[in-house]
């Protein structure tokens, strides 16, 4: 007979099929007796079952099994192994002491043979699952011999030291044994397993301290890793010894009081290097390996100039090593696996360089806040040049040039925000952290700023110009805040600031958020100087609302020269706007000037056709200001001068509507008719008699009536609206009565109720108010 393959392995092909076979034949014979036990019973037999039915039968095969035949195997015989282990254990442990020594001798000699031997019989005979069940017992026996040996042969021995040889025996003679008997699968493994513990045993038994145990751990990863090339299973061991030698030598470089000290722990690390660097050349799946092995090699080579340094320092001196892992991108001979991981340590090292500096730059940009405890005190503080600040600066300088570097060769728009970031990070607050003269600070972080802000008119990337415009944001308003150190500082700052942005939002080719914002902080900043001079003018805080409302009426006045930053400028003159009634708002005639003048520039800017919305707003402007005034005055019956102003509005406004029968009513009769109607119904709030509600409720009905019928909205709402408030007013005190004398739970119980009927009819009510509003909306 003949057969193409060796014989070893077509025994193995042949003991694989047998086995096979059993199991199928026992599977079998458990469903022939199934079978005919359901034969056995009375009408068992399903119909269609018999001589003319061919195929399988179309009923179920009966209930499904909660184990195969196989798998019960399987856990017998895994029981069986684990009680024999159990006996073997009592066995050693307890009746040992009671026989002599040559019955110990051949009690587990023939034992620990026989249990080694019977898997030879039983592979043969194609019982593979019993085989593996037996030779785990021959294996736990043969660590039951090392210990009986130890315990009775050598006593005194150093106990590490035994276990460190018998490891190595055990795992010489498991290997020997599993290559043998190729189809067990438990004894090669558990030689790799017992392999692991020799020289770590031994590092530990000859006190070589943690640097000995981590050589032990490395050379022990060393053989795993030789051997993951022909068992993939070695390789899990391999990484794991490997990365407990990189974190002992690490340890020790990092607690080094000296150079000469990290010296030993740096080769340590170099090797552990060299290691994941091999293994990651020799196999591509061990990827993981390359940017661990170049991390180590960067804590080793920057780890011996670290106890000579401040811990800044120490930093840049990493980078100085792990940065210029990034250029093996360029290295195309390198296999790709080291390329990356190489490029990924790089990229490791200086995020991690980025965070220390950038962890001691921040304090720099916060410590601007403490100006606002009290503006133009001239108390800026100068930073230590030599200290681990001016470390931090170049830190990120480093790490922004490797960034760009990346940016460029790689062509990922990631590597270039990051690169934009630092950048401004690293050059805003070097001035600062090099302690230098405090208008050079100011004049080094303008100067940042402005590149920051061509950066974001200028550059080709989206992503950098989004970057570099939240710099300029942050730099602006940083430098900002600290120029309120000193009165020269805040002027100089804040009108360089302010012509910078407006020069920017005047550049056309930019894009329109970027004007935008430009616009906005360039309104802010001229709102800030005029503020500035009415504070060195040494005039009262409410005065200073007349400059300020200089800001709005230039922007009004320019108008559609502004562009497309019009809307955006305009809102920031709005605010400005609202500043200053806030600071005159200390006293009510300044307050009636400043709504006055601000009515005004609404007024003027409510001209152009496109802002006649604001005509509204300088009403209502118009009406504040006349209110505080009368309320200075102390005027009780306001009717006397909102009065002659009602009746030339109402009629210029009768006049509007008869030259044009389309125009609103609020357009033509609302000026009018609020300018007496609101006064009157404060005064009416506040006034005990029953003379003024009267007359000012009869006043409004009618003009309520006379909107419904002339179908006019705005006479019916304001009129509506002042009868009801009106009546609320007359009719609260009642309320108020009424309801201190009935019983606490009779409110919550008629809300229930009206929220139940609203409920209810809640479609019909929705219809109704539909119908209003479309009959409201109707009406002029």
């Amino acid at each position: 007979m003949n057969s193409p393959l060796p014989p070893a392995e077509e025994l193995a092909l042949i003991d694989r099929e047998l086995a096979q076979l059993d199991a199928r034949r026992l599977y079998l014979l458990g469903r022939r007796d199934w079978l005919l036990r359901l034969l056995q019973q009375p009408g068992a037999v399903p119909v269609g079952w018999g001589p003319a039915a061919s195929g399988p039968p179309a009923w179920s095969a009966g209930p499904p099994k909660e184990a195969s035949a196989p798998s019960a195997q399987n856990v017998l015989l895994t029981l069986g192994a684990v009680l024999l282990a159990v006996a073997a254990l009592a066995f050693t442990l307890v009746s040992w002491g009671s026989m002599g020594i040559a019955g110990r001798s051949a009690v587990l000699g023939v034992v620990t043979a026989a249990a080694l031997a019977a898997p030879v019989v039983l592979l043969r005979r194609g019982l593979r699952s019993t085989a593996e069940s037996v030779a785990a017992v021959g294996l736990l026996l043969t660590v039951l011999d090392a210990y009986a040996l130890y315990a009775v042969g050598m006593p005194d021995t150093d106990g590490t030291g035994y276990a460190a040889g018998a490891a190595a025996v055990l795992a010489a003679v498991w290997a020997g044994y599993g290559s043998a008997l190729r189809t067990l699968r438990l004894p090669l493994p558990a030689a790799v397993v017992a392999a692991q513990l020799p020289l770590p045993l031994a590092a530990v038994a000859g006190e070589a301290g943690p640097l000995g145990l981590g050589w032990a751990l490395l050379v022990t990863a060393a053989l795993d890793a030789a051997l993951a090339l022909r068992v993939r299973a070695a390789a899990v061991p391999a990484a794991v010894l490997g990365s407990a030698a990189l974190l002992v030598g690490a340890a020790r470089s990092w607690s080094a009081d000296s150079a000469a000290q990290a010296l030993a722990p740096a080769a340590l690390l170099l090797a552990g290097a060299a290691l994941g660097t091999a293994a990651a050349w020799r196999e591509p799946r061990a990827r993981a390996a390359a940017p661990v092995g170049a991390v180590a090699a960067v804590v080793a080579v920057a780890g011996v100039a670290r106890p000579e340094l401040e811990p800044g320092w120490a930093v840049v001196a990493h980078l100085l090593v792990g940065l210029p892992l990034l250029a093996a991108l360029r290295v195309p001979a390198l296999p790709e696996a080291v390329r990356r991981g190489s490029v990924l340590a790089g990229a490791v090292v200086g995020a991690l360089g980025a965070l220390a500096a950038g962890a001691a730059a921040v304090p720099v940009l916060v410590a601007r806040l403490r100006v606002l405890e009290e503006v133009w005190a001239a108390t800026a503080p100068v930073a230590d040049p030599y200290g681990p600040g001016a470390s931090a600066a170049v830190a990120l300088l480093m790490t922004a040039g490797a960034a760009w570097w990346l940016a460029r060769v790689s062509a990922r728009p990631e590597s270039g925000v990051v690169a934009v970031v630092l950048a401004w990070a690293g050059l805003f607050t070097a001035p600062v952290l090099l302690g230098l003269p405090v208008a050079v600070v100011f004049a080094v972080q303008l100067a940042v700023t402005g590149a920051a802000g061509v950066l974001a008119v200028r550059s080709p990337s989206r992503g950098a110009r989004i970057a570099a415009a939240a710099c300029t944001l942050a730099g602006a308003a940083n430098v900002s805040l600290g120029a309120l150190d000193g009165r020269a500082a805040t002027f100089a700052v804040w009108g360089l600031l302010g012509a910078g942005c407006a020069a920017g939002a005047a550049y056309g080719p930019a894009a329109r958020w970027v004007r935008s914002g430009a616009a906005v902080y360039a309104v802010g900043c001229a709102t800030g100087l005029l503020v500035a001079v009415a504070a060195v003018s040494d005039l009262a805080v409410v005065w200073w609302a007349l400059p300020v409302l200089a800001v709005l009426a230039s922007v009004a006045a320019l108008g559609p020269r502004l562009g497309a930053v019009r809307l955006p400028a305009e809102i920031a003159a709005a605010v400005s706007g609202v500043l200053a009634l806030v600071l005159a708002a200390g006293r009510p005639g300044t307050l009636a000037l400043s709504l006055a003048l601000a009515g005004v520039v609404c007024a003027g800017a409510a001209v152009r056709p496109e802002r006649r919305v604001l005509g509204w707003a300088a009403g209502a402007l118009f009406v504040a200001a006349t209110w505080v005034r009368l309320a200075e005055a102390g005027v009780a019956a306001p009717e006397a001068y909102t009065l002659p102003v009602t009746l030339p509005a109402l009629a210029v406004g009768f006049l509007r509507r008869r030259r044009d029968a389309q125009a609103s009513s609020w357009t033509a009769y609302g000026p009018g008719l609020a300018a007496t109607l609101v006064p009157s119904l404060l005064a009416a709030w506040g006034d005990t008699g029953w003379v003024r509600p009267l007359v000012l409720g009869a006043a409004a009905l009618a003009v309520t009536l006379a909107g419904a019928h002339r179908r006019l909205q705005a006479p019916l709402l304001l009129g509506g609206a002042v009868v009801a408030a009106v009546a609320v007013h007359e009719l609260a005190p009642y309320v108020v009565q009424v309801a201190g004398a009935l019983p606490r739970w009779v409110p919550p119980a008629l809300a229930g109720v009206l929220l139940l009927v609203v409920g209810a009819t809640y479609e019909k009510r929705l219809r109704d108010a539909r119908r209003l509003r479309a009959a409201i909306g109707r009406l002029r």
